[in-house]
C-alpha cells in the first residue's frame, strides 16, 4: 500500500497543498488503507485542536469511514462525499469525542449536514491524546471506488468546507453533472418522452383492492373505521367496509424534496422560480420538474398521478410524513404523525413528563391533530414519535438532565438518585419517565379520537425490553427495520413483549451513483433493489403478526441533501418524476401476492439480492 501525502497545519491557516496526491481504491468484503502519525506527520496529541481538515475527491458517492486509532480504542464516522469533485471538509473533533445530544430522533442525533459532504456519527467515543493512526475504510465497495487524498491537517478554527473544484454540480433537472448513467435526462424533451410513455401504460388491477385498500373477497366485521383483529391466527387491519387488509405503502409522498442552496448556489447551473420555493433557502428540483410535466395546476394533478400510480403498483396506504393536501383528499388510507408533545427543554427528545404544563399541553396538542380526524375513515391511524434515541443512552439522558436548567423533571432525578445513583437505578428512571409519556399521550389521543388507531412509536434500532413492554397501551407495535430481512427471531420477541400486531414504518435499498449515496442498506444495482424489495417484504408479510410493510421513501433525497445531509437513492421515482422501472416491476410483482404469503397459502421468495 502507497502511503499518502499528509500536510499539517497547527492553526486556521490557509490549505497548502501536498506536492503528490495519493490515491487508494476500495475492493473486496471490506477494504481499509491505514496511515501512522508518523507517515502523516500529524501529531499523537489532537486535545488542543477542533477540527481536522480534509482535501479529497471520492469517485463515488459510497459513504466511506474515518477511523481514528488510538492507545486505548477506535474512533470513527461516515463521511458521505460529494463524487466527482474536489472537497474540504472540515470535520469537527468533537463528534469523535462524545456521543452528540443535539436531536429528537435517531436521524438528528446522528447525520450532520455540510457544504461539500455529509456526515454520520455514531462512535465509539473517546478523547484524542494518544492517536496511533489514521484509515479510510468501506464495507462493500461497488466498482472498485477510489478516494484521493492531497493533504490533511489539524486546525483550531475551521477554515470551512467548500467544494474546491468542478462546479457546477447539478444540473438545472436536479440530476448530478459528473455522473452518468442510462436514461440521465439531456432535454425536457427527454423527459417528455418518458412522462407521456408512462401516462400511457399506467394501468391500475391485479391486487383485488376494494375502494379503502382491503382485499374485496375477505369479510370481517366492518365499523366503519380501521381497526386490527386476529383471524385463523394471523393479525391483519380490517378496513372500514370489512375487508382485510395489509398495509402496503410509501413514506414521504410529497410533491417536493427540499435541498440547502444558501451559501453554496454556485453548486447548481439553474435555480427553481423563488414562486416553487416554502422556504427561503431551500429548493426543490423535484417540484420544478412535476410544474414542467403538469403545468400551474401541477399540485392537484401530481395527486392525481400518485393515486395512478398507487393502483397501478398495488400501494395502498400514504404512509408518514406525506403531503397534507394528499392525505386530505379523501382518495386514499392514510396514517398520521403527531407531535409537539410538551413545551420547554426536552433530553434526546423526551420531554419533562413531570412538568404540570405536560399533560395540559398533550391534551392541546391532541385535540387540535386528532379531533379534526375522528370521523374520517380514510385514516388509518396515528404514530406517537419517530425513533427515540434515549434507547440504551439513558445515562446520558440523565446526564442532560442533571446538567440543565431547574425542572420539575430534575427535581424527581435528584430525588429518586438520593437512594443510589447507579447504571441500573439510571435506566429505571428513565423507563419510568418514558411510560408516564406513553400513557399520558394514549390517553389525550382516545379521549379526542376513540375512532381510529394508536400505532405507537416508530421505535428504530435496538429497543430494551422494558420499552417494548410499556407499549402495550397501544393498537399495533411499529417499528422500523434497516435489514436485508427483519429477524424473525426479533419480531417473534416484539410481538411476545408488546402483545400487539407488527407494523414496520421504515426500511429501503439504494445503490451508489447518480451523485447520491446507497442509504442505509446497499444492492449492486438498481435490478437488485427489486430483488431487495420482494426479499424483504415476502418475508415479512410471512410472519403471522405483521400487518403492515411501508417503504422510504417515495422520491429519492436531493443529491446535495436533505436538511440534515443525507443524499440517499431511495426512491421509486427519481429527481424528474421518472420510476425506477427494476423496482417498481418488483413492487408490483411481490404485491400480488401479499395476501397469499400472508395467509400462509404461498411461501414468500428464497431470492436474496446481490450486495456488490
Amino acid at each position: 500500500m502507497r502511503t499518502a501525502a499528509f500536510l499539517l497545519v497547527f492553526t486556521a491557516a490557509a490549505f497548502l497543498n501536498a506536492a503528490e496526491t495519493r490515491k487508494v481504491t476500495f475492493e473486496g468484503a471490506v477494504s481499509e488503507h491505514r496511515w501512522t502519525v508518523k507517515e502523516t506527520g500529524l501529531p499523537s496529541d489532537w486535545s488542543g485542536y477542533e477540527f481536522l481538515v480534509l482535501e479529497l475527491r471520492a469517485s463515488s458517492p459510497q459513504r466511506f469511514e474515518f477511523k481514528i486509532y488510538t492507545a486505548d480504542g477506535q474512533r470513527r464516522m461516515r463521511i458521505h462525499p460529494f463524487p466527482g469533485a474536489w472537497i474540504r471538509a472540515s470535520v469537527p473533533l468533537k463528534y469523535f469525542l462524545a456521543p452528540d445530544r443535539e436531536g429528537h430522533d435517531l436521524a438528528s442525533i446522528g447525520n450532520k449536514p455540510r457544504v461539500s459532504y455529509w456526515m454520520n456519527i455514531g462512535g465509539p467515543f473517546g478523547p484524542l491524546n494518544a492517536v496511533e493512526a489514521i484509515a479510510v475504510a468501506m464495507e462493500r465497495p461497488i466498482g472498485k471506488p477510489t478516494l484521493e487524498l492531497r493533504s490533511a491537517s489539524l486546525a483550531k478554527e475551521s477554515p470551512g468546507d467548500a467544494v474546491l473544484e468542478p462546479k457546477p454540480l447539478v444540473d438545472e433537472f436536479g440530476q448530478w453533472i459528473h455522473a452518468e448513467w442510462p436514461g440521465k435526462a439531456r432535454s425536457i424533451d427527454d423527459l417528455r418522452r418518458d412522462w407521456d410513455r408512462e401516462d400511457k401504460t399506467l394501468r391500475a388491477g391485479g391486487f383485488d383492492y376494494c375502494r379503502y385498500g382491503g382485499y374485496r373477497n375477505t369479510k370481517a366485521k366492518a365499523t366503519g373505521f380501521f381497526r386490527v383483529e386476529q383471524v385463523d391466527g394471523k393479525w391483519w387491519f380490517v378496513d372500514p367496509d370489512g375487508h382485510l387488509f395489509f398495509s402496503i405503502g410509501a413514506d414521504c409522498m410529497r410533491p417536493y424534496s427540499e435541498t440547502r442552496v444558501e451559501g453554496r448556489e454556485d453548486l447548481f447551473a439553474a435555480l427553481p422560480p423563488p414562486e416553487l420555493r416554502a422556504r427561503p433557502s431551500f429548493v426543490s428540483f423535484y417540484t420544478w420538474n412535476l410544474l414542467r410535466r403538469f403545468g400551474p395546476d401541477w399540485e392537484a394533478k401530481w395527486i392525481d398521478f400518485s393515486v395512478r400510480r398507487m393502483d397501478a403498483w398495488g400501494l395502498n396506504t400514504i404512509a408518514n410524513w406525506s403531503d397534507q393536501k394528499f392525505i386530505n383528499s379523501g382518495r386514499k388510507p392514510y396514517v398520521l404523525p403527531l407531535g409537539q408533545w410538551g413545551t420547554g427543554p426536552t433530553y434526546l427528545g423526551l420531554p419533562d413528563v413531570y412538568s404540570p404544563e405536560f399533560a395540559l399541553q398533550v391534551d392541546k396538542a391532541a385535540a387540535s391533530q386528532c379531533a379534526p380526524r375522528k370521523d374520517d375513515p380514510y385514516l388509518i391511524g396515528y404514530f406517537i414519535a419517530n425513533e427515540p434515541p434515549w434507547a440504551h443512552r439513558e445515562s446520558v439522558v440523565v446526564d442532560a438532565i442533571l446538567e440543565g436548567p431547574q425542572t420539575a423533571v430534575q427535581r424527581e432525578l435528584k430525588s429518586f438518585l438520593a437512594a443510589g445513583d447507579t447504571p441500573e437505578r439510571r435506566k429505571e428512571f428513565v423507563y419510568r419517565a418514558f411510560e408516564r409519556y406513553i400513557q399520558t399521550i394514549s390517553a389525550a389521543i382516545k379521549k379526542h379520537d376513540p375512532n381510529h388507531l394508536n400505532l405507537g412509536i416508530r421505535f428504530g434500532g435496538s429497543t430494551p425490553d422494558e420499552m417494548i413492554r410499556v407499549m402495550r397501551v397501544c393498537d399495533v407495535y411499529s417499528l422500523n427495520i434497516y435489514s436485508y430481512a427483519p429477524d424473525p427471531a426479533d419480531l417473534e420477541k416484539a410481538y411476545r413483549l408488546s402483545g400487539r400486531p407488527l407494523l414496520i414504518g421504515e426500511f429501503h435499498f439504494g445503490t451508489p451513483g447518480r451523485g447520491l449515496a446507497p442509504g442505509l442498506r446497499q444492492t449492486r444495482n438498481q435490478q437488485e433493489r427489486g430483488a431487495a424489495y420482494s426479499y424483504y417484504v415476502e418475508n415479512a408479510a410471512a410472519m403471522p403478526a405483521m400487518i403492515g410493510v411501508h417503504w422510504f421513501q417515495y422520491v429519492d433525497e436531493p443529491s446535495t441533501g436533505r436538511m440534515d445531509g443525507e443524499n440517499y437513492n431511495i426512491g421509486l421515482v427519481d429527481v424528474t418524476d421518472r420510476p425506477y422501472p427494476e423496482l417498481v416491476e418488483a413492487v408490483q410483482a411481490t404485491n400480488r401476492r401479499l395476501f397469499e404469503i400472508h395467509s400462509g397459502k404461498l411461501p414468500p421468495t428464497s431470492r436474496k439480492a446481490e450486495l456488490q
